[in-house]
């Protein structure tokens, strides 16, 4: 995992995850998952990459795809707590889509990495835990949706569509983690604060 993700503001990557070997399993299949695809991905690798062996994955993990599971849900509590924070503040409908977006970018370019596995492999969870983790993604989906509906309703965003819109936002901020290189020339500030300012572009703010 890169520097940019060890380092992104929070204390200790994945600290929910106890005890510390669970934590160095998850972390290793983060990595693995994110290079090799969950499907061409084996419990012995994971293990490998965590200096373990692969019975002492299956003391914290019964299952691969219980290890995904974690890896998702974690990382869409994030998301989702990010989005609703900006829904819930202060200030115009501009103002906390801008914060909503720009937050959301941010987290997608310092964690490319996880998020490309927690945003990119949905299918490969089972139905409870697919479904669990769809109903996650409803909730964010309905946070940039009420934002987006009281702008319009306000006068301040000119939005035929908002389902649509709101769709549109949500997928353009999730593809930073498709591409964003830690090594590139833009930081995740800055392109948190350019995508934020092309989507109030799009939803045609009033200022």
């Amino acid at each position: 995992m890169s520097t940019a993700e060890e380092t992104d503001g929070e204390n200790t990557p994945w600290s929910e995850v106890t005890p510390e070997a669970a934590r160095r399993l998850l972390v290793a299949a983060v990595e693995a998952f994110a290079e090799r695809g969950y499907h061409a991905t084996t419990t012995r690798d994971i293990a490998g990459r965590a200096g373990m062996s692969p019975a002492a994955l299956y003391i914290h993990y019964k299952t691969k795809e219980e290890l995904l599971h974690r890896i998702s849900r974690i990382g869409h509590d994030r998301a989702l707590r990010l989005l609703e924070t900006a829904a819930d503040s202060g200030g115009t409908p501009s103002d906390r889509l801008a914060d909503a977006v720009r937050s959301f970018v941010r987290w997608h370019a310092e964690r490319h990495t996880t998020a490309r596995v927690v945003q990119y492999e949905l299918e490969a969870l089972g139905d409870g835990h697919r479904a669990e983790i769809v109903a996650l993604r409803r909730k964010s989906d309905a946070a940039v949706r009420r934002i987006i509906s009281e702008g319009v309703r306000a006068g301040e965003f000119d939005v035929p569509d908002v389902p649509g819109t709101t769709l549109a936002v949500l997928s353009l901020c999730i593809d930073v983690a498709r591409w964003f290189n830690a090594q590139g020339s833009r930081t995740p500030e800055e392109v948190g604060t350019l995508y934020a300012d092309l989507v109030l572009r799009m939803v045609g703010a009033q200022k």
